[in-house]
């Protein structure tokens, strides 16, 4: 966000400038005398009658309305309006975004004409003289940004509301007694927006689908995707094309193909992972350089343009992977069977294969189609055991078959080569200014009512490393392999910005507090202070704190048609290549690199250009879906330990208390400035802390303090605390 200023001081004196221009800008082709204006404000003294007059010939001096007969006025239609979003705060106010302007501008309450939050509109900007402060009003709804809302329905007589736990809807919907549909009061419910007439408190809908009762954890799981308008099964007539597919493997397919089943080939995952998109193969070749090929699930062979299948993946463009369940990019007769690259079974693929030599040099490459056979399944637990000891017996406690075995001394060496090469890779990459984001992953056990008994977090050790290299190599390769060609040929890659210096300032600001701090001199420089300081902060107090901030401060990834490299990795070419089961623009990525390896032309820019807008928004949404029910099942964990106390570290400072991060579980919850006894606390903006007024004792981020919850509210995902003390 841009520069913000606090709220404005509310005005005393009667506005007739901002109201005049109100009424002429509701009807821009009627023009108005002061009589007509006076009887609209209901307004009929001399003096307010006198006042109109003098603001008219004001508004006409500034051309922000023009006389168009003596007397009579209407509204000069280009004057002040501007286009942008709304972003509303939990206060009820809101903040108007365009990237026309350099600061955010204030909305109040009462100017923002029945928008809601990031609704697209115009907007008379007001007060833009030198020394005021702007404030915006909403002038026209340009478009919803959403009419689609989970709540709380309160059925009454004849009528019922809907009140939702965003903070930022600051209405309720009211819901006419012929459109509850089958709802009973008190249920979690879907309800459409039909309309907001003009005289009315509340926009009016219809319900249109029960998810079921408060707490329930399906019907908050259903509520989260139904939130942000993600799907939780499949249409009945695409799951039936999908069963009709033919998912057999033919000879003459085959023949069309690279064979690559005798090679040595094998895939390392998650051990509860069922789509396994990406298989390694291996082998050394006479001249001593290794032959790497890195095989991807063939998924366009089945997902043919045009087919309904398509349309349902490209909708979704992404599958979302939440606390208890994977909600699919593809029926699962796909995603788990067909494409999926299981052990002992051949398949259909799409490889990047490169020789390279001890030094991780690429010497040669090769795109296409192939078939494989994977001769083994790993777990990253188990391909870590053969990397950390060297050796090639799998312990029974780490097994996926439940019992100790022996892998291949083929399979050995080439798990331990790849390790050995996978490292040079990425020295390489942080060596040319690439940034290590290995931020630790909340992680629940779950039982068979999926009900939260612990807690983990998933680090990314080597194995995960190994295969997250060939992956980028893979990635990087494609999309350099399209991207140098000449004439210039449309292909999807995967952009990332620099990151915003004002966000690194304000970083800055934060982590100078625990005695670290970011080189501004270059671009280098920047990248080389960011990895020093994730390094830095590794296994401190401060580590979950500062690589949440370090990540806002960076640039949202993004799908493009317009390369601009990727920052992050430092590539100058990158793409999506590598998981085609659960993202779409890998799809559209296999499409157009086997389009341009056949010879064809460049494909359509502006086709690809909207499809990759709206994968980049999915990923978004399902991001949020997904972060969203880390938070349900951290609040669903601390409900059952309310009477113990907490080690946590201040993670945020605002006017109304202290946000607070578990140690143990990472759950973050708030402790209200009012009911932290120990004395009498302010916030203090310039030192990030609340102060005592009696002892002088600081709060600020950081600190080591003890809580207790008080409050779970599994409808609102939050957690309050009570604050105990201070870790001294």
């Amino acid at each position: 966000m841009k520069k913000r200023h606090g709220k404005p001081s509310v005005k005393k004196e009667k506005d007739f400038s901002h109201k005049i221009y109100k009424i002429l800008a509701k009807d821009p082709n009627k023009s108005y005398n002061y009589k007509q204006i006076a009887a609209v404000l209901e307004l009929d003294d001399t003096q307010s009658r006198n006042e109109i007059i003098k603001e008219l010939k004001l508004l006409a001096a500034r051309e922000q309305i023009e006389e168009t007969e003596r007397g009579t006025y209407r509204v000069v239609t280009n004057a002040e309006y501007i286009e942008g979003k709304i972003d509303m705060t939990s206060r009820k106010t809101a903040y108007f975004v365009s990237p026309e302007l350099e600061e955010d501008v204030f909305i109040p309450t009462n100017n923002l004409n029945k928008a809601l939050d990031k609704d697209k509109v115009k907007v008379y900007i007001y007060n833009r003289r030198k020394g005021r402060r702007p404030e915006g009003e909403v002038v026209e709804i340009i478009e919803r940004h959403k009419t689609e809302f989970v709540g709380v329905i309160d059925i009454q007589k004849n009528f019922a509301f809907v009140s939702t736990a965003n903070a930022k809807m600051y209405t309720d919907i009211f819901i006419p007694k012929n459109k509850l549909g089958d709802a009973e009061n008190g249920d979690v419910v879907l309800v459409k927006m039909d309309d907001w007439p003009a005289k009315a408190d509340s926009p009016f809908g219809t319900v249109i689908r029960v998810l079921g009762k408060p707490g329930e954890h399906n019907t908050e799981i259903h509520a989260i995707l139904a939130e942000y308008g993600l799907p939780s099964d499949f249409p009945v007539d695409v799951e039936v094309f999908a069963q009709k597919l033919d998912t057999e493997i033919h000879p003459e397919e085959i023949a069309r193909r690279r064979d690559m089943r005798n090679v040595l080939t094998f895939t390392i995952d998650p051990k509860d992972a069922k789509d396994f998109d990406d298989a390694l193969s291996f082998q050394k070749l006479e001249n001593g350089n290794y032959e790497i090929g890195i095989h991807i699930a063939d998924v366009s062979h089945y997902l043919e343009e045009g087919t309904i299948l398509d349309a349902e993946a490209y909708k979704r463009a992404t599958s979302v992977y939440l606390v208890d369940r994977v909600v699919p990019m593809l029926p699962e007769v796909l995603s788990n069977f067909a494409c999926s690259l299981r052990p002992h079974e051949e398949k259909y693929t799409f490889s990047a294969i490169f020789e390279l030599n001890e030094k991780a040099e690429v010497k040669n490459q090769w795109f296409g189609r192939t078939v494989i056979y994977s001769d083994q399944r790993f777990a990253y637990e188990e391909a870590q055991h053969i990397i950390e000891t060297e050796g090639d017996t799998i312990p029974v406690d780490i097994s996926i078959t439940g019992e100790e075995y022996t892998v291949s001394p083929e399979i050995q060496f080439a798990t331990l080569k790849l390790n050995e090469l996978s490292k040079i890779l990425r020295r390489k990459r942080m060596a040319a200014g690439a940034i290590s984001f290995d931020k630790v992953e909340v992680k629940f056990h779950l039982d068979e009512n999926a009900e939260p008994t612990g807690v983990y977090f998933k680090v990314a050790k080597d194995a995960n490393h190994l295969i997250e290299e060939f992956m980028l190599l893979a990635n990087r390769k494609v999309a350099e392999f399209i991207g140098k060609q000449r004439p210039e040929k449309t292909f999807v890659y995967r952009i990332h910005d620099e990151p915003d210096e004002d966000k690194l300032i304000n970083l800055q600001t934060v982590i100078s507090k625990f005695g670290y701090k970011i080189d501004f001199r270059n671009k280098g420089d920047i990248s080389k202070s960011l990895n020093q300081l994730l390094t830095d902060v590794q296994g401190k107090k401060e580590q979950n704190l500062v690589d949440t901030l370090a990540i806002r401060s960076m640039s949202k990834a993004k799908y493009s048609t317009d390369n601009i490299g990727h920052y992050g990795l430092a590539f100058d070419y990158y793409s999506h290549f590598t998981s085609p089961i659960r993202r779409y623009p890998d799809v559209m990525a296999h499409r157009l690199l086997q389009h341009y390896i056949d010879g064809g032309t460049s494909a359509n820019k502006e086709h690809y250009e909207e499809m990759c807008v709206h994968s980049s928004s999915m990923e978004g949404l399902a991001a949020n879906a997904e972060r969203d029910s880390v938070k349900y099942m951290q609040v669903k964990y601390m409900l059952d330990h309310k009477d113990q106390e907490f080690l946590g570290v201040i993670s945020g400072v605002t006017e109304w208390g202290i946000y607070v991060e578990i140690v143990s579980n990472k759950c973050e919850g708030m402790c209200r400035i009012r009911e932290i006894k120990d004395d009498y606390y302010t916030f203090d903006d310039k030192q990030y802390a609340l102060v005592g007024e009696v002892s002088g004792s600081l709060l600020q981020l950081g600190d080591e303090v003890y809580v207790k919850v008080k409050n779970a509210d599994l409808v609102k995902k939050q957690l309050d605390f009570t604050f105990l003390r201070k870790n001294e």
